[in-house]
């Protein structure tokens, strides 16, 4: 694993990708509420996400800088996302939510993780 990410351009594609869905989930749009009460995630808590995206396009940006920092936000957004599956699963949710929203940015999270931090 490389201190710094070797390939900088999918960090950042990533960070902005983090930044856009923070965005999104300041005041959730539908697709994003849906995704939400689909997982039976309770709305009291929708106000954590933001903050969470926000931070992680922050870790990724910093990691430019800082060592390790870009690679563990890489491995926390993997972490995430295989999260966000389980709990599609366990509530049944098997539609769009599941793999076109958290499927695909798993995807996206470990292809960003080999091709910066492990190639």
């Amino acid at each position: 694993m490389f201190e710094f990410p070797e390939l900088v351009w999918p960090v950042l594609v990533l960070a902005l990708i983090q930044f856009g869905d923070a965005i999104m989930c300041i005041k959730p749009l539908q697709f994003i509420a849906d995704c939400f009460e689909g997982v039976n995630w309770p709305r009291r808590l929708w106000w954590i996400v933001p903050p969470v995206k926000f931070a992680a396009a922050a870790g990724l940006i910093l990691g430019l800088w800082v060592p390790y920092l870009a690679a563990v936000t890489c491995v926390a957004l993997v972490l995430y996302f295989v999260v966000a599956i389980g709990m599609h699963i366990a509530a049944r949710d098997f539609g769009r939510n599941l793999f076109l929203n958290a499927a695909s940015m798993l995807l996206i999270c470990v292809g960003v993780g080999v091709l910066a931090f492990l190639m």
